[in-house]
């Protein structure tokens, strides 16, 4: 069945399509903007928002056994919970095959993952953009931080990113909204790690994409913390409370959920895209729609798996494939180890709230002077708090317990993880395994890829460098711990469609276009070529913002 010519397509409306969709819509263009999962509306349909602990039937702490048999990914880790368990795929109804261990979490709905991520919002340095060149791993970035600066500004005005400025070349501020609190443990640790190491490492609030003031009709965060259910109040950046809103006032935009688009129809002749294939999730017929431009943003992997599906009669591995670099130099952020230990000495001091956010320490090692026996560096996140809970046995029933929580304890800790960068091997890598079928019969997709010995040689001054600075600062039985990490935990999959400066060694060029299709553009985690140590999101957002810049540009001159 074929369907009526847009201006362009935007596939997947999550953090990048979102963008893509406010973007390209408010210069005219009229978009489709097609959604493999069920619409999710802003407030009417965050269901948990406002439930307490009590409303839900396991209270939302641990998982049933029924969840642990239906979702065998999801509880690897922290997403497993009741609280917003609708808010993730199902496991067994999109499948994939593990040649090595990686945890794949997905949300398949309207706003995808923007409705679930950890907001932490940061720009990349000017380092990062010529890691690669440097030291020679992956290729060189076809793009410098001169040509991202003024997007990550766009970015972070319309966002809303909440941040202190702080003049650190290893971490560039941005246009900040008014920064939240450290309280008053982070403060006093902050200052004297700053003293101990001479002005050379530091610790300040998370850059998180809370606004703290109201903002395009959202209304400031409320210290809720409990962002990953849907805010009603919009308090946090998503495509739900904000890039979905502005591109629906333009009256450019149709949305279409449960349309799973399984390939970019290409024109071997024209050597460019002329739409996509859509399987409707809900009546499995096929659907064509025309565009003149293809955004994909499906995510890191679906992005790549629809390229891999697409004008194999003219590529056997995919439109864009010719580099044979599609679907190869997977990256994600190795994490889930730190330190942490015990605060004396605040007995009399409360927290206010909960602050969505925590502190951030930006990476020292491999940059100045620095050098250690591996490359790339790492960052930490974390926070101090004050716990609540009954140390005394007999309070374990009755008004006494009722008594006893209503007292903070004095037990003040503080703990900080760290998120380390991983390399681009060109051997990590995602395939098609036409084997195994998903719940429409579609092929899926398998993971071969592992951290090395880089590293793992980052790992442990990631642990044993969180120990000295904490014990620097005074902390008391400061512990050094190792969770264990599988790739894809960081829920950061970058990579397999990555950007550069030659068709021969890269997927896409420097305005995100498909070298073989260049009316189809990449913008979402699947072009990064090297990862940093930071939260990519911010990063696909402006990506995304300058390539639609780019896009609707050269569609008015006609070259697309």
């Amino acid at each position: 069945m074929s369907n009526q010519q847009y201006d362009a397509i935007v596939v997947g409306s999550g953090i990048s399509g979102g963008w893509a969709a406010k973007e390209l819509t408010e210069k005219g263009m009229k978009v489709l903007l097609l959604e493999r999962g069920r619409n999710i509306e802003h407030i009417k349909d965050y269901v948990n928002a406002t439930k307490e602990s009590w409303e839900f039937p396991h209270r939302g702490i641990m998982p049933t056994q029924e969840m642990l048999q239906n979702y065998p990914v999801l509880k690897r880790d922290y997403p497993l919970n009741e609280t917003v368990l609708d808010f993730w795929v199902k496991d067994k109804e999109s499948p994939y095959t593990e040649t090595k261990p990686f945890s794949w979490f997905r949300g398949y709905h309207v706003g995808g993952r923007s409705l679930m991520w950890g907001r932490q919002s940061y720009r990349f340095n000017k380092w990062d953009f010529e890691a690669n060149a440097k030291d020679g791993f992956g290729v060189d970035w076809p793009i410098r931080y001169e040509d991202m600066a003024s997007w990550y500004s766009h970015a972070e005005k319309f966002a809303g990113i909440q941040g202190s400025l702080e003049g650190l070349d290893v971490l560039p501020d941005g246009d900040f909204m008014p920064a939240m609190e450290m309280n008053i443990v982070e403060k006093d640790v902050a200052a004297k790690i700053k003293k101990h190491y001479k002005d050379q490492r530091h610790m300040f609030i998370g850059r998180s994409a809370n606004i703290t003031q109201p903002h395009h009709d959202r209304t400031n965060c409320q210290y809720r913390n409990r962002c990953w259910r849907g805010c009603p109040f919009g308090g946090y950046f998503s495509t739900q409370s904000a890039t979905l809103p502005a591109a629906m006032k333009t009256g450019n935009l149709t949305l279409r959920p449960f349309s799973i688009v399984t390939q970019v129809i290409y024109d071997k002749d024209a050597k460019k895209a002329t739409g996509v294939e859509v399987l409707d999730a809900t009546d499995n017929k096929t659907y064509t729609f025309n565009a003149k431009v293809i955004f994909l943003c499906a995510s890191a992997f679906n992005s790549t798996w629809i390229l891999m599906n697409s004008a194999t009669s003219v590529w056997e591995g995919g439109l864009g494939s010719s580099s044979g670099e599609l679907g190869h130099n997977v990256m994600d952020h190795h994490f889930r180890c730190g330190a942490n230990g015990r605060v004396d000495g605040y007995a009399d001091k409360y927290e206010y709230g909960r602050r969505p956010t925590g502190i951030y320490i930006p990476r020292f090692r491999n940059i100045y002077t620095d050098k250690r026996d591996y490359v790339r560096g790492f960052g930490y996140q974390g926070g101090a708090g004050r716990g609540r809970g009954v140390e005394v046995a007999e309070f374990a029933i009755g008004a006494d317990l009722k008594n006893a929580l209503s007292v903070p304890s004095d037990n003040w800790g503080i703990g900080v993880m760290g998120f380390g960068e991983m390399l681009p091997y060109h051997e990590n890598k995602i395939s098609l395994n036409k084997n195994v079928k998903d719940k429409w019969g579609l092929p899926v997709l398998d993971m071969d890829v592992e951290i090395k010995d880089n590293e793992k040689k980052m790992r442990v001054d990631m642990m044993n460098d969180a120990a000295e600075m904490l014990e620097a600062a005074g902390v008391k039985n400061v512990n050094t711990y190792d969770y264990g990490y599988e790739v894809g935990m960081g829920i950061h999959e970058m990579g397999t469609a990555r950007m550069g400066r030659d068709a021969k060694t890269s997927v896409l060029n420097a305005h995100n276009q498909v070298w073989d299709a260049p009316n189809v553009f990449v913008t979402d985690g699947s072009c990064m070529t090297s990862a940093s140590c930071v939260n990519p999101s911010l990063t696909y957002m402006a990506m995304t913002a300058k390539a639609a810049d780019f896009a609707a540009a050269e569609m008015k001159k006609g070259n697309l």
